[in-house]
């Protein structure tokens, strides 16, 4: 993954992030991208409105950056295909 200096993230607006109000999971670059998908269930704190919008943010940044994603909904997150 990318490294985003502390500065370097202090700087980025906050609809640059999944979860706007809290500041977590930039969505900066492709690999920012498929780091916030790996980590979108660590993320506590927040209601499912929130990993509702988050989720959209990260499918409009994966498409923008070209990652490939597979789940159609957040709640599919790590869970066995079908």
């Amino acid at each position: 993954m990318t490294k985003l200096a502390a500065s370097d993230r202090n700087d980025l607006p906050a609809i640059q992030f999944a979860f706007e109000a809290q500041r977590k999971e930039p969505l900066e670059n492709a690999s920012h991208v498929r780091n916030a998908i790996a980590r979108f269930n660590q993320v506590t704190g927040v209601s499912d409105t929130e990993r509702n919008i988050a989720w959209q943010r990260i499918l409009e940044s994966a498409k923008k950056y070209g990652v490939e994603v597979h789940d159609t909904s957040w709640r599919e997150l790590g869970k066995p295909s079908r």
